[in-house]
């Protein structure tokens, strides 16, 4: 992508109160001499005979831009042109912003979007609603992060006046696709409203997603007698926002607006009126590996999913919902794993809720795109045999398979004082009673505060691994700690033993915070997406979050999401329920995750250019485009990644 989302007028952009990371880097760009308004379109306007360009702004900006409500519109759109290795996600934005009101009360006006298919002079094709989708951001605490779907080739979006609505447009390049180069067409074009009978022109999915909003309002609140009057509340506000909705859409635009419903354009119009976005696609002969090569751990609580969806411990409705959010999280070369938390932090963690006698287990474990996976301590759903049995036989199960060397054992969270540490190890014993190359894993951020093995924090906190084998072979330690001091992380490597099997994995959580890397809402786009640059550059061989839908309790799943008191917004909660905007059971996306999903992918491009030339090499390649240096020294703006992405095209291609 070309378009690095600088700021050559100099605008400051203000902060988001209560936001970490100030709000800032929103991609505002050719602020100056931008006019919100065209004076030249007076009294009613017909958008069916004015150029769509005269009604709106339309602009692209790349991945990592914060694209808010009031982003200031480029003047020039340009093609949008993207680079993409085989089994890759590329991503781009389009923003667009009314010039002038077109629409009724409320509404500056309706566009229609409409995607092709990109295709090669081969004749070889990427599908629009296959390996191309479109999502609208949507605000969260006022800062762009939840990615909604929207149908394809054709979508209808409302723009508010004065508002500027950003899509996200994704790319994703099958493993077995013939590299070449790839062309296609986006078409925004504005259209009117024409009179009619609703009834007449909804169409079948039309009417089926409206009756599945309204069957949802009385499901939630048929089932109120006897319910706290707290919760009875919380139907009623989910339902207040649920019918809210569904009066907005634009099923019932007639009736607050002049002209009536939407109508499709004929290709006629399209062509003579819209505003048209080339879209030029480079599918290099690269294939990212189906297993990652850095294992990301993410936790899902099981827990959440239990209260907001009403689902019972094992039953089939619980193993179906955990299901889906296993398999939907894997397109993020992510590892999940589900997790509850016990006192004290000690913490149950799996991977797959059924056990290793269940044709489930190797499904799960076989996944190519799985790359480690938790072995639970102890049953994830309480069954007949005690828990010593239990875990000795999921061990000698497990040990029989070839992905047992993906396996893990997750004990305990950040471990403060002897007894918590004592735990582990008595915990650890037992599973190497039955594996005694099993890899137990502790993530920790401090010695045991009881008993320093150091005359200073970091001194002890690096004794850890001596004051633990043999009991923990993956010491997973907080990014916090190390500060900006990325050669403290040599010290951490030289204590210990790899050719033991012992490994370094990091995490981050509430900390570290601005300017350091982490996934909180409103930190900058190149923030989200250096977190495994710095695992590259640091040489970590893993990485664990703690939680990816960890938001507060709720018990109806259209409930409005609340993030956790006492951290910051964003910590541990990666993706939304569809249900909160809309009628759809599938998860949606925040714009972190898709640069979470953005960074691995980097981190594949930086091991490939390795595995050529070296390490030092790749070294010199973060800091020669000026794209990472360390924690508080890495790019702002868009275009250092595409200088890396292309160097290592042109250099590792054949």
């Amino acid at each position: 992508m070309d378009t690095t989302g600088a700021n050559p007028q100099g605008i400051v952009v203000p902060p988001v109160e209560g936001v970490a990371g100030g709000g800032t880097s929103y991609g505002w760009n050719d602020g100056g001499g931008v006019h919100f308004s065209n004076s030249s379109l007076r009294g009613s306007i017909d958008p069916s005979e004015v150029s769509t360009s005269d009604l709106v702004h339309v602009w692209c900006l790349p991945s990592t831009a914060n694209v808010g409500p009031q982003e200031i519109p480029s003047i020039h759109l340009e093609p949008i042109n993207l680079l993409a290795a085989r089994n890759e996600r590329e991503s781009v934005q389009i923003a667009i912003r009314p010039k002038a009101t077109w629409g009724g009360a409320g509404s500056a006006g309706v566009v229609q979007v409409q995607c092709s298919d990109l295709t090669s002079t081969s004749g070889d094709r990427l599908v629009v609603g296959q390996s191309i989708t479109l999502r609208r951001v949507v605000s969260i605490l006022g800062v762009p992060d939840a990615l909604v779907p929207l149908d394809l080739p054709v979508s209808q979006i409302n723009l508010a006046p004065g508002e500027t609505t950003a899509l996200w447009f994704s790319i994703d390049v099958p493993s077995a696709q013939p590299q070449g180069q790839y062309e296609g067409e986006l078409f925004i074009t504005a259209i009117k409203a024409e009179a009619g009978s609703p009834s007449q022109r909804l169409v079948k999915a039309d009417r089926h997603q409206l009756y599945l909003e309204l069957r949802n309002c009385l499901d939630i609140m048929e089932s109120v007698e006897g319910k706290p009057s707290d919760e009875v509340v919380e139907r009623a506000n989910s339902v207040t926002t649920s019918l809210r909705r569904v009066l907005l859409s634009p099923v019932f635009s007639e009736l607050f607006t002049d002209n009536g419903l939407v109508d499709m354009m004929d290709e006629d119009v399209i062509s003579n009126l819209s505003v048209r976005i080339k879209l030029n696609l480079t599918v290099w002969e690269f294939v990212l590996p189906a297993t990652p090569s850095l294992p990301a751990v993410f936790g899902i609580s099981d827990t959440v999913i239990e209260d907001r969806f009403g689902v019972e411990h094992g039953s089939d409705e619980w193993y179906e919902a955990l299901d889906q959010h296993f398999k939907w999280l894997l397109q993020y070369r992510i590892s999940p794993y589900f997790c509850r938390w016990g006192g004290n932090m000690r913490v149950l963690t799996y991977t797959c809720p059924w056990p290793a006698d269940h044709p489930k287990s190797d499904e799960y474990f076989s996944d190519p795109r799985l790359a480690a996976y938790a072995v639970p301590y102890s049953q994830a759903v309480p069954g007949n045999s005690s828990a010593k049995d239990h875990l000795q036989k999921e061990i000698e199960i497990l040990r029989t398979k070839s992905h047992w060397k993906k396996a893990y054992f997750y004990l305990w969270d950040e471990p403060l004082n002897l007894e918590q540490y004592d735990m582990v190890r008595n915990m650890a014993s037992k599973i190497y009673a039955y594996a005694p190359d099993a890899r137990v894993l502790t993530t920790y951020y401090c010695g045991p505060n009881d008993a320093p093995l150091g005359p200073t924090p970091f001194e002890a906190f690096v004794k850890v691994p001596k004051f633990l084998r043999p009991h923990t072979q993956i010491y997973c330690t907080s990014e916090w700690v190390l500060g900006d001091r990325e050669d403290l992380a040599k010290e951490i490597v030289s204590e210990l033993q790899p050719e033991n099997g012992e490994e370094w994995w990091t995490y981050v959580c509430l900390g570290p915070s601005d300017p350091h890397p982490n996934w909180h809402i409103g930190m900058r786009g190149t923030q989200h997406r250096a977190v495994f640059w710095r695992v590259w550059k640091e040489g970590g061989t893993g990485f664990l979050y703690w939680g990816a839908n960890c938001y507060e309790k709720a018990t109806v799943p259209s409930a409005e999401i609340s993030f956790r008191r006492g951290l910051p917004p964003g910590d541990g909660v990666l993706y939304y329920p569809g249900e909160v905007f809309s009628s759809s059971h599938q998860p949606v996306a925040s714009v972190r995750l898709e640069r979470i999903l953005s960074g691995l992918q980097d981190f594949e491009y930086l091991q490939l250019y390795t595995s050529r030339y070296g390490r030092d090499e790749g070294l010199a390649l973060l800091e020669k485009t000026g794209m990472y240096l360390g924690p508080e020294r890495y790019t702002l703006e868009h275009m250092p990644i595409d200088v890396m992405r292309g160097e290592i095209f042109n250099t590792c291609r054949s």
